[in-house]
């Protein structure tokens, strides 16, 4: 049996142990031990990219935030479906997390920081999109938590409460689109969104092609165009 490398570790701002793991050629994000995400599992990440940016090949030069660099699945399909002349934030509030990316996983998805239409913000995406101000993105997609009820970070209970998913509104032009990535249902979730302004839908998600059932949701916003 190969054993577990354990390739990098640090600490979330809440003390949490945050670590980067490989086993047979397949990586892993865990937080305090328990496993995140894995590049085994990223079809619901490309799923989360195609959620948000539905929208945006009618924009001649879209504008994307991607909240969460992870393994980088989801920034991988952005710019699969974005334009050359898009504009892709990735806001990813550990730095550690970039630099993991752009040194141990360069061959597996870190590369993609390098593309001319990346930008990184380092630092909070909640912060990232007040500070971008109103109509300020096509596309949303949030990948921060396991789900509107299940904090990674304590900090982004800001990012679901009614001011929150306000400002998340107003961050996103007309016809924009907010994607949600949940671990598990969270149907209150849908009347949260309704009542922001969003017209809102849920999408069943597998985790990979060969599952038998979706065991994740993406929550689905999207402003109404004017």
């Amino acid at each position: 049996m190969k054993p577990t490398r354990n390739i990098a570790e640090t600490q979330t701002p809440d003390g949490a142990r945050f670590s980067l793991h490989e086993h047979d050629g397949q990586y892993s994000l865990k937080l305090n031990g328990a496993q995140l995400m894995s590049s085994g599992w990223t079809l619901s990440e490309a799923m989360l990219a195609d959620a948000a940016c539905k929208n945006c090949d009618k924009v001649s030069a879209p504008r994307i935030l991607v909240g969460g660099m992870g393994l980088g699945y989801s920034l991988k399909r952005v710019l699969e479906l974005s334009r050359k002349n898009a504009k892709v934030t990735v806001a990813e509030l550990m730095p550690e997390m970039i630099e993991w990316n752009r040194e141990h996983l360069r061959e597996l998805n870190g590369a993609l920081l390098d593309d001319a239409r990346v930008k990184v913000y380092v630092g909070d995406v909640y912060d990232c999109m007040l500070q971008g101000g109103s109509a300020n993105f096509d596309a949303i997609m949030l990948d921060v938590d396991n789900g509107p009820a299940a904090f990674v970070q304590s900090d982004n209970a800001r990012i679901y409460d009614d001011a929150g998913l306000q400002m998340i509104y107003d961050s996103l032009k007309p016809g924009g689109r907010v994607a949600f990535w949940s671990a598990d249902p969270e149907p209150s979730f849908m009347r949260e969104l309704r009542k922001a302004g969003f017209e809102a839908h849920e999408i069943e998600a597998k985790t990979h092609e060969r599952a038998k059932r979706a065991a994740n949701r993406i929550y689905v916003g999207e402003r109404r165009a004017t």
